[in-house]
């Protein structure tokens, strides 16, 4: 299993370690606190998935948040 390091570059002290399935969870709730949402959360996951790694980097981006490989088991 793939585990993967989520930083909030809005709040760079915000790190968490997730696996695939909890990024967009991850991402949505970090939204949900400045009352904002984004379909763009569930492509970005999908990127990662599919490791598409230049789309994950430009969803990241506008997403503000950082998508790194932290473990792979």
């Amino acid at each position: 299993m793939t585990i993967y390091t989520v930083i909030d570059r809005l709040h760079p002290r915000r790190v968490v370690r997730v696996p695939g399935d909890g990024i967009a969870a991850t991402v949505s709730a970090w939204l949900a606190e400045l009352e904002a949402q984004s379909p763009l959360v569930d492509d970005l996951a999908r990127a990662v998935a599919a490791s598409n790694w230049p789309r994950a980097y430009a969803l990241a981006n506008t997403l503000s948040v950082s998508v790194e490989i932290a473990t792979v088991a």
